[in-house]
């Protein structure tokens, strides 16, 4: 049966000196940036893997703003390439180098509209359900404006710090505590969103249940920008937790870390927060490399977990069942070591050990990075048949595992051999890529589990995905984008 193919969309043009005056008149001079030392952080990713060139960096203040662009950029087709925080790492927020396109940076609309039922940020309304937060609002701030209400905003990344609300849900990110509480689309009642010609869909409504027609909202999260430019959200708000329990144990297999997991999940349930694993490797590097991080164990151990309870009942009932998981673990031989937090700051010091795992490799060289995920029982497999498919391809080179184990997130870092020269290691990326997507997709896994396709996974996403899968994503980029103008050459 054939397919149809959506007519390619016409030439996208570069900017004339007439455009840049256009977009520079609706967002105000100050705010359009043409200077290349202003232009600076917005052409690269902290990974270095690209460097991209820009007409103009525009930074407006509303979704007004945002919708006069985008019409006037569909109009005059011109290339649109939206921009939050700058921490993806797929390089799907960077222009490419011809220098045609445009870089759309949401970081001015940081404003809270709301927290609760016709609230205004900050309330003291512990019963707050929702929380309406522009693009531009750093992931950081949304937490804490959650929990000047009393509430949780759960979703948290190491990068909370610089990341916006826009990219998080654009990029659908997960973080660590998807276990408990879902990723970025889970968290998301409503959206608001510019689509390509300017027109604005007004969905921030807070419902957790709405079956009228299509679900638009969970269309764009995830589209990387390449469908429409999320203005603001609804997000969804949590009971705060009454307390938390946090350990850090030594394991000697990744078999033993599939066993804790299961009894954790059996034995906590839904106080199951937060389970994270690490290898040796990861953690002599963080030792290293990151300040103020000590070694949790005297003897050094093949594999570590990061476990967390959170219960809304106090009197250490978290704590209490922490322990008993791990001293019975201990008695069956599944853990070898283990701590318990006993104070909040130990709880954060145990926290940096896995937090810092990513910067900690970059003074190892070069780092090529695999963001995958697979069926939870298949994590073993994996980690072990993908060793030696590395040490064929480039002999000396470093795995790093890590992630989020309770969702079958692997992130599958592999750092350079010592001494190796890094742009001739980086050379291999897509050889080795290439290998271990194959072992991910033969176990029924995902090439991307949370960072997204950007430009990097691009040609990735067609072994990845079937014809027919392919076919539809393109007609529907070709229905709400038909002159191509949104983050062209990303994802599709």
């Amino acid at each position: 049966m054939p397919t149809s193919t959506p007519a390619s969309p016409p030439p996208l043009i570069k900017p004339t000196s007439g455009d840049i005056a256009a977009l520079a008149a609706i967002v105000g001079s100050a705010h359009a940036l043409t200077d290349a030392s202003d232009q600076a952080p917005y052409l690269t990713e902290w990974r270095d893997l690209y460097r991209g060139k820009t007409p103009v960096v525009l930074r407006p203040s509303s979704t007004a703003e945002v919708s006069r662009i985008l019409s006037y950029a569909h109009e005059r087709r011109l290339a649109i390439v939206p921009q939050g925080g700058n921490t993806g790492l797929v390089g799907g927020q960077i222009p490419f180098e011809h220098g045609r396109d445009i870089v759309l940076s949401l970081g001015r609309m940081n404003r809270i509209r709301s927290v609760g039922e016709g609230a205004s940020h900050p309330v003291a309304d512990a019963g707050a359900t929702h929380m309406v937060a522009e693009a531009g609002v750093t992931l950081l701030a949304v937490q804490q404006a959650a929990e000047s209400a009393g509430r949780l905003f759960p979703l948290s990344l190491a990068s909370e710090g610089s990341c916006q609300i826009g990219g998080v849900l654009a990029s659908n990110a997960g973080g660590v505590a998807v276990l408990a509480y879902g990723n970025a689309r889970q968290l998301a009642l409503g959206l608001e969103v510019v689509l390509a010609d300017g027109r604005v869909i007004e969905g921030l409504r807070a419902l957790k249940k709405d079956n009228t027609g299509y679900d638009l909202r969970d269309l764009f999260i995830g589209s990387e920008g390449t469908l429409g430019v999320i203005t603001a959200a609804t997000l969804n708000l949590f009971p705060r937790p009454a307390e938390q329990a946090t350990a850090f144990a030594a394991l000697n297999t990744i078999e033993d870390v599939a066993t804790l997991f299961q009894r954790a999940e059996h034995g906590a349930g839904g106080q199951l927060t937060a389970f994270e694993f690490l290898d040796a490797t990861g953690l002599d590097m963080v030792l290293r490399h990151a300040p103020g991080t000590k070694a949790p164990f005297a003897d050094r151990h093949p594999w570590y977990v990061l476990i967390e309870l959170s219960s809304g009942d106090t009197g250490g009932a978290a704590a209490a069942r922490l322990e008993q998981l791990l001293a019975t673990a201990a008695e069956d031989g599944v853990v070898t070591d283990a701590v318990v937090a006993a104070t909040i700051a130990q709880s954060k010091a145990l926290w940096k050990l896995r937090e810092s795992l990513s910067e900690a490799q970059k003074p190892e060289g070069g780092s090529i990075k695999h963001d995958v995920s697979v069926p939870i029982h298949s994590i073993p497999r994996f980690i072990r048949e993908a060793a030696p498919i590395v040490e064929r391809i480039c002999p000396g080179a470093r795995p790093v595992p890590f992630g989020h184990f309770g969702d079958g997130n692997v992130h599958y870092n592999v750092s350079q051999p010592v001494g190796m020269d890094r742009e001739t290691y980086i050379g291999q990326w897509h050889a080795m890529s290439e290998a271990v997507h194959a072992l991910v997709l033969s176990l029924d896994g995902s090439i991307s589990a949370e960072h997204g396709i950007g430009r990097l996974k691009r040609e990735d996403l067609t072994r990845a995905k079937g014809a027919v899968e392919l076919d539809v994503m393109r007609a529907i980029k070709a229905a709400l984008d038909p002159r191509g103008i949104l983050n062209p050459g990303k994802v599709l």
